[in-house]
């Protein structure tokens, strides 16, 4: 058990989302580690911007958490559990689960001299670096981001993220109606 930080999940936040994790694969190595654990701790790097070396010793170790994290960002699980608390908030706030308006716009940024993967040139702001594009819907929850080189054009970026909102199958066409962009 660890000690309360401000960026534990209480346990009714647990509750709304553990079923979203998987299991232990069967024939493996038994689960030693509580995933409410594994959870709070990567909170607990993303609030204090520290590093994973960094975690408190009370955390699970820095290398098992890192692993869930990887784990969880290449099977899916952390856009399933958005999926589910974008409803969730969606309902509660009196409107239907999915939308029927998003909002589509890019961003971009310059990257740090290191970084090589997706860099681009955007002519038209002169930065070289990268495009954010996102899509929100009005009450401003986000549905998805993506990630691009700079020198990708805002039609062609907004058609890929579009078709990532699609393929969710958290916002379906059928029911949207306007795009603003």
């Amino acid at each position: 058990m660890t000690k309360a930080y401000p960026s534990n999940l209480t346990w009714e936040q647990w509750l709304l989302i553990e079923d979203l994790f998987p299991e232990p694969l069967p024939g493996g190595r038994p689960r030693t580690v509580a995933i409410y654990a594994v959870v709070n701790a990567i909170l607990y790097v993303l609030c204090q911007g520290c590093t994973w070396r960094g975690l408190p010793g009370d955390f699970p170790p820095w290398p098992t958490v890192y692993g869930y994290l990887r784990k969880w960002r290449e099977d899916g699980t952390w856009l399933k559990i958005h999926d589910k608390l974008y409803q969730w908030v969606r309902v509660s706030a009196g409107r239907e689960p999915s939308p029927s308006e998003v909002a589509v716009d890019s961003q971009s940024v310059e990257t740090a001299t290191m970084i090589y993967k997706e860099v681009g040139y955007d002519s038209g702001k002169k930065i070289h670096g990268r495009k954010r594009h996102l899509t929100v819907d009005l009450l401003g929850l986000v549905l998805r981001v993506l990630v691009t080189s700079a020198s990708i054009p805002e039609r062609a970026g907004a058609k890929k993220i579009l078709k990532k909102v699609h393929d969710s199958g958290v916002t379906p066409f059928g029911r949207l109606a306007s795009l603003i962009a």
